[in-house]
């Protein structure tokens, strides 16, 4: 059911509930649930079970004179077809077939807009995904957060928010020293496996595509427009590590791209210590007396707001821990005036979660409890060929995003984009999740996307086949539409508004890859259940119509998440 049709149904059940509350000071919120049994109904609502004890009735008997004032009203002839009354008291109702066929006139109505609203208006969130070190190639753990943050960007922007996506470049630190000794070493002609190769460095074929890059002068740019020009000289340390950062970001860039993600804005860990913010929240904090100093560390009482023990803030040797620049980075995200902040991160994060919220808490900046929000993902295993894969000879020791699109797409870069999207969110973050490339690969059932992507050109075909005019099906009679298979097609129809609006508030973008599978699966239990092009010409329209409905929420719920619709396969 539409949003709007259930709102005229509780507006009934208030106006029935308006003589029997007369006098009294009770106001009861009337919710209409999804009957668990579909043969009992569309609607099941237990507001007379709710009510009757402080009535002091029966809940039968107050359920009764419900159903009969709902019956009675005019207002309702068009929407509710049938009431029952079942156990103790539940209300179930049966929605007349006009109100279950009116999705597809507003689905044609509002096309590209079907499933969208105006919730979020005035709302301002960020999301920050991805976030890779850049240190090397995008790891398909970063594919994931890519496709979990795009497609949860996009829910929020169908809710009326405005959205912020950003990348947060942690370009300070060890693991920067560790990328520019790595690249310095490969200039210098030392390899992996030689007695003079340092034992942390990074040993994937790609440093020494850098390394050839800088020897020979080229330049780069980087995500921000600012290129860097590489000196050449292999003691020129410097220059080597913003050369092989600038190179890195410009790889990961060209990954994001093929992968049909885009970023709003890119933050860096380094300016937070540039521009004064880590010290000023440093200073903050002990300010507000949440610190202390303890065997010459300086301590924050995160088990003040729950943490399980004190963290180090400062260590020994002056250097801040990991969490303060979060802490700093996130007071300026709710500063730029974010009212909601989620992070998409690896589930290795987790620990993270207590001393950033912690943090923000004690800074007494009124930034709200439970800032920010966290979606956080298990890995992926990557199998191909029967067998996982495990490294890349492009990383050294993980597989890429770019090796999954490559090996997904078979050579097409679209499909394997598509594959690899719609696999990657259509399980629940903090699930295991396994991607089969031969899976990814075939044209069949099993593969999710392709079946889903079928059902969207098997419609294309069937409107080609008729050859008429689709504005010809503007207000055409759906009184036709009475077969089992085209029922439940309506009804899946009508629940797309509802998927979006809960992936959004629960942060869960998997509902619509379930929600697609479900559509397409109605799609082609209709297709075989029933003809389109018959003779019956009145038959024939309200299932054209019915089927040019259905391929415009495909389309729409595919484009949400970053897959293409195919017109054919």
């Amino acid at each position: 059911m539409l949003a709007q049709q259930k709102q005229q149904i509780v507006d009934l059940f208030q106006a029935a509930l308006a003589p029997i509350l007369a006098g009294s000071d009770l106001s009861p919120n009337v919710v209409l649930e999804r009957p668990r049994d579909a043969a009992h109904g569309d609607v099941a609502c237990n507001i007379a079970m709710q009510l009757a004890k402080q009535l002091k009735t029966n809940p039968r008997e107050l359920a009764q004179k419900l159903v009969a004032a709902l019956l009675e009203n005019p207002a309702g002839k068009d929407v509710i077809a049938s009431a029952e009354i079942a156990g103790p008291g539940f209300i179930n109702l049966r929605v007349t077939d006009a109100a279950k066929q009116a999705v597809v006139s507003t689905i044609l109505a509002q096309r590209e807009a079907f499933g969208r609203s105006d919730a979020g208006t005035g709302q301002h969130v960020i999301i920050e995904f991805v976030s890779a070190n850049p240190t090397g190639p995008l790891h398909v753990g970063h594919g994931r957060q890519a496709a979990l943050g795009d497609a949860l960007s996009a829910l929020f922007e169908a809710q009326g928010f405005d959205v912020t996506r950003e990348f947060y470049y942690n370009d300070a630190g060890v693991q920067i020293h560790t990328l520019a000794t790595s690249v310095q070493a490969r200039a210098r002609g030392i390899k992996p496996g030689d007695a003079a190769w340092p034992e942390s460095a990074y040993n994937g074929d790609y440093i020494q595509d850098i390394a050839d890059d800088f020897l020979a002068k080229k330049t780069v740019a980087a995500s921000d427009g600012v290129p860097a020009t590489a000196s050449g000289d292999v003691e020129d340390f410097e220059s080597i590590r913003a050369f092989a950062v600038a190179y890195l970001r410009n790889e990961q860039d060209i990954d994001l791209r093929a992968f049909g993600v885009k970023f709003d804005n890119y933050y860096l860990e380094s300016s937070l210590y540039k521009d004064g913010k880590v010290e000023a929240a440093v200073a903050a904090l002990v300010a507000n007396g949440h610190t202390y100093e303890e065997g010459d560390a300086l301590w924050l009482r995160t088990t003040d707001y729950g943490d399980d023990k004190d963290r180090v803030m400062r260590k020994k040797d002056g250097t801040y821990t990991y969490f303060v620049p979060d802490v700093a980075y996130h007071i300026v995200k709710f500063q730029r005036g974010y009212t909601q902040a989620i992070n998409v991160q690896g589930s290795d994060h987790h620990g993270t979660i207590a001393r950033v919220r912690a943090g923000l808490q004690a800074v007494n900046m009124g930034i709200p409890q439970g800032y920010p929000d966290y979606v956080l993902h298990k890995m992926v295993t990557v199998m191909k060929d029967g067998a996982e894969v495990k490294i890349s000879k492009r990383a050294g020791s993980y597989v890429t995003v770019r090796d999954l699109i490559e090996w997904s797409g078979g050579g097409d870069i679209t499909k394997g984009r598509d594959a690899v999207r719609f696999f990657l969110i259509s399980r629940k973050a903090d699930t295991e999740f396994v991607f089969d490339v031969d899976v990814a690969l075939k044209t069949s059932d099993e593969n999710p996307v392709y079946y889903v992507q079928y059902a969207h050109a098997r419609i294309c075909r069937m409107l080609e086949q008729w050859g008429g005019d689709e504005a010809t099906l503007a207000g055409v009679d759906l009184a036709p539409l009475q077969a089992p298979s085209e029922k439940t097609l309506l009804a899946t129809l009508a629940q797309y508004p509802e998927v979006l609006a809960r992936a959004q508030a629960e942060l869960g973008p998997h509902q619509v890859a379930f929600y697609l599978r479900d559509l397409a699966a109605a799609l082609h239990s209709f297709y075989f259940a029933e003809r389109v092009l018959v003779d019956d010409e009145a038959v024939k329209l309200a299932r054209l119509t019915l089927v040019v409905a259905t391929r415009q929420v495909l389309r729409n719920g595919l484009a949400l998440i970053g897959v293409s619709a195919p017109n054919q396969m």
